[in-house]
């Protein structure tokens, strides 16, 4: 028998615990990408109803209603209205929060009368129960004209009737008619025209593309045609917008109050939280010392786990030099992928902790109160509250938190915030602090509890929020902004983190991260290897006669001459003469050519600069087991005869990646989302140039 897979969508509003019943409902199974043409993620899972009926389950974006402010909600119309995109769902699976239940129904009845067959899950029934609030379900399932049943995104229960009912629901027809919504009689007119020119809609869906005429991605020539039908009929579609929500209102009021009971014994504790949490001074505070604590955490709490990681691909690469023939493959494996690898994977620990923060922070409910206590301090820099969002996201990764700017709906805080985000330090650049951090400060504790590298580590994170505030003060001034600014945004109720959501969505990102670096790291340590193991000509050849000469005239020890071999023949190789061509223009900075070298390869991502030192310092080198950090630390400068990596150097080094824009898929992001290449560009030259003055004047002070 063949097996029935159909197409579900979850819907629902934002903070109504969508992403926990779609992780519940799908486990592992489940892969992410993004919506066609655009940078928004898509997860589709793999739901299992029957032995012979699967699903494929499409997390939509949360919104509020299909009048969408911000541009990611616009995906949420856009898959429910076009039949054509393969996002186009049989069956709607509509999340809704137990406790806040009349404002979700909105919504809920909006999709109804698109005439699709849908089920409401109240989602966080035993939190509902808690608080008092008693929902019958019969009734309301009666005046909905839809299966409603309870569930709870953090314990499971009621999923197992809740696939029941949706095969049900797959075999039930229902008519394409308006339930809830009875256009008024300009809308019907417009809507009547409309169908005219897209028979295939209803008059409900005809008055939804009315009200997104600007935007639809329809036929252009007929979306004209539309066009001119509202210009015709003086068709204003904020007004038709506001009478629609009051009119569900209207409507939705009164089945709450025949289906909803409250016992009035909520707890008063949240608002109380919320004059500490959210004031203006010890809000603040209270978010610095947070801030402060993840950092400490990063550097006190990722030592051991660390060192496994570091012992584990240090036996792995003496395994395979003992065991593997004396062949160039092998030293490639050696010196180029594991080295090259290994130097990156280090620090997952770190960066899981990271993750781990960032999560807690918003399952809690605590980040939608950093915006709202942020936003007059942003608005002075041309930003808003959610911008404070999207730079906090910035901490884990610059793409997503751009990709979350689309949330913003006024266009020149929207942009300031995507061309100022890359400031912000992401996990990327935890390597190259980690291993920085070290050659500037002692690993000691201060003030009896603080890590005084954790600080330091800090302070990098810092300096990159001042930049970004920086940058968007300036652009600020010069950018023109006609529309108005204001911050829509609902506070969570506080609640207890569901573990299993953290840590699925730690183990997501990590596993993300580790996938995204790992292939570049991996094309980048494979070349780099190629470029240091062979030169032009003879030219190798002549450096390695050079250096034995020199072993032997002036008595150097076996070890020492093996050292000065490698350091001759890669600096005569095909890298060496690249690193070289470069040398003067960073000279100023106190780099050398080999650090010259790991710029260039930061670039495709910031964490191969970490890779590429592990991979340059591993070539030749005749101690495998020392780590990239001894290795490092034992460079010698040929011009001074000083340790290569001071203080002087190292600061200058980790001033530089605090400001430069050193990923290409960053950059790509940013194009996607603003259509041009204009801003990607201007964002580059810019941070790299704040980049190089700023490690400039630190050199110069510091050398």
């Amino acid at each position: 028998m063949n097996k029935q897979v159909i197409k579900i969508a979850l819907a629902g509003n934002p903070n109504s615990g969508k992403t926990s019943v779609f992780n519940l409902l799908t486990g592992l199974n489940q892969r992410t990408g993004n919506f066609p043409g655009i940078t928004v993620d898509k997860k589709i899972g793999k739901l299992n109803l029957t032995e012979n009926k699967k699903a494929d389950l499409i997390d939509l974006p949360g919104t509020y209603s299909l009048y969408p402010l911000s541009f990611d909600e616009r995906i949420v119309v856009k898959s429910l209205l076009q039949k054509d995109d393969e996002n186009f769902p049989e069956l709607i699976i509509y999340v809704a929060d137990s406790t806040h239940l009349e404002k979700n129904l909105l919504l809920f009845t909006q999709i109804k009368d698109l005439g699709f067959p849908i089920l409401l899950a109240l989602n966080m029934s035993d939190l509902a129960e808690k608080k008092g609030i008693n929902i019958d379900t019969e009734k309301l399932s009666k005046e909905l004209k839809a299966p409603v049943i309870k569930i709870s995104g953090r314990t499971g229960e009621g999923l197992d009737d809740l696939k029941k009912q949706l095969v049900e629901l797959h075999k039930s027809k229902i008519e394409n008619n308006i339930l809830f919504y009875s256009l008024a009689e300009k809308e019907l007119t417009v809507s009547k025209k409309i169908r005219e020119i897209f028979p295939e809609y209803s008059d409900y869906q005809s008055l939804i593309i009315a009200n997104h005429s600007k935007w639809f991605p329809l036929e252009k020539q007929k979306m004209l045609e539309v066009k001119n039908i509202l210009t015709e009929n003086d068709f204003d579609d904020i007004d038709a917008q506001v009478q629609e929500t009051l009119k569900r209102y209207d409507i939705i009021e009164p089945i709450i109050g025949k289906t909803v009971s409250t016992k009035k014994s909520e707890s008063k504790a949240s608002n109380k939280i919320d004059k500490i949490l959210t004031n203006n001074i010890f809000g603040i505070l209270i978010f610095f010392v947070l801030m402060a604590f993840v950092f400490q955490a990063i550097f006190k709490y990722a030592g051991v786990p660390m060192d496994i990681i570091d012992g584990a691909f240090g036996s792995l690469a003496e395994f395979a030099r003992e065991n593997l023939p004396e062949v160039w493959f092998t030293n490639l494996l050696v010196d180029g992928i594991i080295a090259g690898i290994g130097g990156v994977l280090i620090f997952i620990p770190q960066i899981a902790i990271l993750f781990l923060f960032i999560t807690l922070m918003q399952e809690i409910g605590y980040l939608a109160r950093v915006a709202y206590m942020l936003d007059k301090v942003m608005r002075k820099f041309g930003l808003n509250g959610r911008s404070a969002i999207a730079l906090i996201s910035g901490g884990a990764c610059s793409i997503p938190a751009i990709m979350s700017a689309r949330t913003i709906s006024n266009p020149k805080e929207r942009l300031i915030t995507i061309l100022v985000t890359p400031f912000i330090s992401c996990a990327a650049r935890i390597p190259v602090y980690a291993i920085l951090v070290a050659f500037v400060v002692p690993d000691k504790t201060v003030l009896g509890f603080m890590n005084l590298q954790g600080l330091v580590f800090m302070s990098m994170y810092l300096l990159g929020i001042v930049g970004a505030l920086g940058a968007s003060f300036v652009i600020h001034k010069f950018m023109k902004n006609s529309e108005p600014s204001y911050l829509l945004l609902e506070l969570p109720d506080y609640k207890m983190p569901l573990i299993r959501n953290v840590l699925f969505n730690v183990w997501e990102k990590v596993r993300l991260f580790v996938v995204e670096a790992g292939k570049v790291i991996l094309v980048i340590a494979i070349l780099l290897w190629f470029l240091a193991a062979y030169g032009p000509s003879n030219k190798m050849e002549v450096a390695e006669q050079a250096a034995i000469e020199y072993a032997e005239t002036n008595n150097l020890s076996e070890l020492e001459a093996e050292d000065l071999i490698a350091s001759n023949t890669l600096e005569a190789s095909y890298i060496g003469h690249l690193g070289k061509f470069i040398e003067p223009a960073i000279e100023p900075l106190g780099y050398d050519w080999k650090m010259g070298i790991g710029l260039i390869a930061s670039f495709a991502a910031r964490e191969a600069f970490v890779g590429t030192m592990a991979t340059i310092y591993s070539i030749g080198s005749s101690e495998e087991e020392t780590t990239i950090q001894e290795r490092m630390r034992r460079e010698i400068n040929p011009k001074t005869g000083k340790p290569m990596f001071t203080m002087a150097v190292s600061l200058s080094l980790l001033i530089f990646y605090v400001f430069a824009m050193q990923c290409m898929a960053t950059l790509a992001v940013v194009y996607r989302e603003t259509k041009t290449w204009k801003y990607p560009i201007y964002q580059f030259v810019f941070m790299t140039a704040v980049a190089y003055i700023a490690s400039f004047i630190v050199f110069q002070i510091f050398k």
